[in-house]
């Protein structure tokens, strides 16, 4: 724990203007920023008595080690920069909101030469249309479906509008009269986007004139005595009205506005959110943050409106936003709302009438939120917290070990042999900290020797990471970083990148062999600060170095629980990555052995060709003809070739016939020249190689 007076600035050295902070710890990670309109004023308010702190403040202040500020021009500047800074550095005590779940939108792809109608989530892209965001999917779906009737906008994906265009069949849709069928030409791409324009306007909220205007189409095509198109019109009306009728009218001047409403206690606080668009609730969402700093209700509301508005731009943000309390001060709030915008942004709480009632609702939905986290989390944060607790007890560990990473080896009979590094914080996975290894060292098998040569390249780093920011004398220790391998923690980043952060547990899977040489790693390194076990799989034992008999947690422990989850997560880490560099190895080819001759000089000599075997037929100056390919790259191509041919053609030894098979068109690599991948999810296939 850090005294703050030790890295407290001296007086006059804050500027006593608008700027943004940044707090860091004694590794040099950012774990506070903050923006104020005076930086002499706010600063000063944390270097106080502790006693007099809030207590999460106080714990802040404790945790870091330096305070640095940035000075910028006026409160809007700072407002903007604090964002960007939470968003780079992910600081542990800024409030978080963590959204629920990932909202779906219904998107028009605008962007496109026809445009498609389709469920998208995840982040916007530019030139796409977005409405909602809905609950559920199928929502969207049915709205959808309803309103094809009358605005046949395209559906499909681009291989099935392809392969429409190739055969000169519309899909489904196309032949039922919910697709305007662009394909093959039904209509114009002009007429086609009149379509989808015409679709957002009514997703948008400006219904009426639609169906005046089919009301219209409907009265024209009876007296004319058209009485299938009359039907038919008829028919479209109701799907609109069956599309309106599943967003319920709140507001009846068919406002434009966006309403934030909370819930909070002690700890924690809910948010919801409620998107109004003509009057209509077009969607609802909603985030739970812990209350790490200590917060008022306008400051929640900021940072609600920077998670909300952050990234948006234009019509995304409402000419109205209303809100439980007043961020403090409201104009540079205001005026960054308005920037976003490119008009004017109403930001205020309502007073009276159907707004207010709305907002009661909206809160009413922030209450329930928040009571149904707690009750789902409450036995969770309870089970985490007691297995800590168990493990730091059975290890006699001096505190619970709250950043815990697991190692595991994996291979087949001593080929592709590869090591995982995975990492749970709090007792939860951090996936963006997870960590991939080659052996490099040896060949063959030999799981304790890899797993020493794993623990020391990963403290090798760590070393060296601090050797760099000034934390380790070299002289405390034999072992420092490798040259050439420090890409750690710098001043300008501010970031752990690749092993700055050290555990306060090291868990190997396997029992005394693969513990003794994790801790053998560690003392070569002078390191004495970790605590190492291993898990073994048969009886479940715990293994600690130097003990001839290990401990055994009761079956029904959540600490042994939390262990078996780390080490099967380690397990199922190294075996995916595995299992994906051997599918590599066996998917490779002839040409991979051309030093030089990347993934998209191999598809357009494939292109070129047709074939591996015609390649193998072609000569250098026939090679040279494709693009990109040089004379020297030619001739290492037909030696690569020469080498990798088969001695002898194969023979039907039924017939005695010689079999002249085509040689897959891949070279090497899937025809769209993509690289196989763990199984895993986004952040995981992020993982460094190292």
């Amino acid at each position: 724990m850090a005294d703050p007076s030790s890295y407290r600035p001296k007086p006059g050295q804050i500027p006593d203007s608008p700027g943004v902070y940044r707090f860091r710890d004694e590794h040099r990670r950012v774990i506070y920023v903050g923006k104020a309109k005076s930086l002499r004023q706010r600063l000063a308010s944390y270097f106080q008595d502790l006693t007099n702190l809030h207590p999460r403040t106080a714990t802040m202040v404790t945790t870091a080690a330096s305070v640095e500020w940035t000075v910028v021009s006026t409160e809007v500047e700072a407002l903007q920069l604090e964002y960007s800074w939470i968003k780079e550095y992910d600081p542990r005590f800024n409030v978080k909101y963590r959204d629920d779940k990932s909202y779906p939108y219904l998107a028009v792809t605008m962007n496109e030469e026809f445009p498609r109608v389709q469920v998208m989530r995840g982040h916007k892209k530019k030139g796409v249309r977005y409405f909602g965001p809905y609950g559920h999917a199928w929502a969207i779906r049915d709205t959808v479906d309803l309103l094809l009737r009358v605005f046949p906008v395209r559906t499909c994906s681009a291989g099935v509008f392809k392969n429409a265009e190739r055969t000169g069949r519309p899909c489904l849709l196309g032949y039922i009269g919910k697709c305007a069928a662009p394909c093959v030409e039904r209509v114009s791409p002009e007429e086609h986007r009149e379509l989808a324009e015409d679709f957002c306007e009514f997703m948008t909220g400006r219904t009426g004139t639609y169906i005046r205007r089919i009301e219209r189409q409907m009265a024209d095509a009876a007296e004319d005595m058209e009485y299938e198109k009359a039907a038919r019109l008829r028919d479209d009306i109701g799907a609109l009205k069956k599309a309106m009728e599943k967003s319920a009218v709140v507001l009846a001047d068919a406002t434009d506005a966006d309403l934030i409403a909370l819930a909070e206690d002690e700890l924690e606080a809910a948010v919801q959110i409620f998107h109004v668009r003509g009057g209509r609730v077009r969607g609802q969402r909603g985030w739970v943050t812990d209350k790490v700093e200590a917060v008022t209700s306008g400051d929640l509301v900021e940072h609600a409106l920077q998670q909300l508005y952050g990234e948006e731009s234009g019509d995304s943000v409402p000419k109205e936003v209303l809100v439980p309390a007043l961020p403090d001060p409201i104009e540079p709030v205001q005026e960054w709302l308005t920037e976003r915008r490119g008009s004017n942004v109403s930001l205020r709480i309502p007073q009276r009438g159907d707004k207010k009632a709305l907002m009661e609702t909206v809160a009413r939905n922030a209450q329930q939120s928040l009571v149904l986290h707690k009750t789902k989390r409450a036995s969770d944060l309870t089970t985490r917290s007691r297995a800590l607790e168990e493990i730091a007890e059975a290890l006699e560990l001096d505190s619970a070990p709250l950043r815990i990473e697991c190692y595991d080896i994996s291979h087949l009979q001593g080929d592709d042999v590869v090591a995982s590094m995975v990492v749970f914080e709090d007792g939860l996975a951090r996936k963006s900290e997870y960590r991939r290894f080659q052996i490099k060292g040896f060949e063959g098998q030999d799981d304790v020797r890899s797993m020493h040569e794993v623990l020391t390249r990963r403290f090798k780093r760590y070393l060296a990471d601090k050797e760099k920011t000034g934390e380790w004398d070299p002289n405390e220790a034999e072992a420092g970083g490798e040259s050439g391998e420090v890409n750690g923690l710098t001043e300008e980043d501010g970031r752990p990148k690749r092993f700055a952060y050290p555990p306060q547990l090291v868990v190997v899977d396997g029992g005394q062999p693969q513990v003794a040489a994790a801790q053998r790693a560690l003392d070569e390194l002078g390191i004495d600060d970790i605590a190492v076990c291993g898990l073994a799989k048969r009886l479940e034992e715990v293994w600690v170095p130097g003990d001839d008999d290990p401990v055994i947690l009761p079956r029904t422990s959540e600490g042994l629980y939390l262990l078996q989850r780390v080490r099967d997560e380690a397990h199922r880490f190294a075996i995916t990555y595995q299992r994906a560099k051997r599918a590599k190895r066996f998917r490779a080819g002839p040409l991979d052995a051309v030093p030089g001759l990347g993934d998209a000089r191999k598809q357009t000599l494939i292109k070129h060709f047709g074939s591996v075997k015609k390649l193998r037929s072609a000569t250098i100056d026939q090679i040279c003809e494709v693009p990109g390919i040089g004379r020297k790259t030619a001739e290492a191509i037909v030696v690569a070739l020469a080498a990798a041919a088969p001695t002898a053609p194969a023979v039907n030894t039924a017939t005695g016939e010689i079999i002249e098979e085509e040689e897959p068109a891949r070279a090497g690599a899937s025809d769209d020249g993509e690289e196989p991948v763990s199984a895993g999810t986004s952040e995981e296939r992020r993982g460094q190689e190292t």
